[in-house]
């Protein structure tokens, strides 16, 4: 009897926490390196210091790495080079790990554009790879199980933190420095890496990866998008400001369900004068209609996309259209 073939996972990443050393183990707050004094860890190096994966999955390095992935150009660049690695023939999975900061953009951003059913994992860290007590290791470990299980193929881009397993559309970052920060706030996890298995219980339902119209290959460049937070004594000219800067789409972290609070006004005049402004809420659940008290005429409802998950899907769908209904359309099925 034949022994089954390990799936080889490609291993890349880009600053972050995970691979980062601090000056001692309690350093949970000074490990980058300019007050450290040490560099971040490579993929070889992490790798080498938990012999544990290699009975998982052979892992393929990115010598490459660090990709930096703090700005639209460059998730645009780590975006293409990664759909262009989950073709190869002899890449059965990926693991992407950054920092937590936005790590749920860059998550969002690869499940709408690395159109592959190999399973892709992003994966951080609160606390460095050399801090007492670090989520680092087994968030890493966690990560390399779900890419090189047969189950997470087709399931879009997920993201593996403290055991559990979210959806790329649905994660967000909930707590500043505990290792329970990922929360799927409104619809949950998919699944677990547990200690004797890896387990799904759903799947995403919205258009993503293999479904996904948005070819990474073909854009060359992303359109500048702002994000507004209105508030008790905005400055309602700051919506006016962003156009004047260069955003060419705003999304409003609105108000209650969506509301625009102090920019009501100046989107009015913006959208009449082809501005494309989405309604998102500041609240951290649930969706913002189409329709109903907080509608304002010409703007498109972000469903129950967070105002940074909105700015990721405007800044591609503007690649394809300005039309309202069509990027009503897609903000329905993304």
């Amino acid at each position: 009897m034949t022994a089954p073939t390990r799936r080889r996972i490609l291993l890349s990443q880009g600053p972050g926490t995970l691979p980062s050393q601090g000056i001692d183990r309690l350093d949970f707050t000074s490990y980058n390196a300019r007050l450290s004094g040490k560099p971040p860890l490579t993929g070889r190096e992490m790798v080498a210091a938990l012999p544990e994966i290699d009975s998982i999955a052979e892992i393929v390095f990115d010598d490459d790495a660090p990709h930096p992935q703090a700005t639209h150009e460059e998730m645009r660049r780590l975006a293409r080079f990664l759909d262009t690695a989950a073709r190869r023939d002899d890449i059965d999975g990926i693991v992407w790990v950054q920092g937590t900061n936005t790590l749920e953009e860059t998550a969002y951003f690869l499940n709408l554009t690395v159109r592959s059913s190999k399973p892709v994992v992003v994966v951080g860290a609160q606390r460095p790879f050399t801090a007492m007590s670090t989520d680092a290791h087994l968030n890493l470990v966690n990560a390399v199980r779900v890419a090189a299980c047969e189950e997470a193929v087709g399931m879009g881009v997920v993201v593996v933190t403290n055991s559990e397993i979210i959806a790329a559309r649905d994660v967000t970052k909930t707590s500043t420095y505990q290792v329970q920060t990922f929360r799927g706030r409104d619809l949950g996890v998919l699944g677990y890496a547990d200690p004797d298995r890896v387990v799904f219980y759903h799947a995403a339902r919205r258009r993503h990866t293999t479904q996904s119209a948005f070819d990474i290959q073909a854009i060359e460049s992303l359109p500048m998008v702002e994000v507004l937070y209105p508030h008790t004594g905005a400055n309602p000219d700051l919506a006016r400001a962003a156009v004047d800067l260069g955003a060419t789409g705003l999304v409003i972290a609105g108000v209650g369900a969506g509301a625009l609070g102090a920019f009501t006004e100046p989107v009015k005049a913006l959208v009449a004068n082809g501005v494309v402004v989405v309604r998102s809420a500041r609240v951290g659940e649930g969706r913002v209609l189409a329709h109903g008290n907080n509608h304002a005429d010409g703007t498109i409802a972000a469903d129950n996309l967070n105002p940074q998950k909105a700015a990721v899907l405007l800044a591609l769908a503007l690649t394809q259209t300005r039309d309202t209904m069509a990027l009503q359309r897609m903000f329905d099925e993304y």
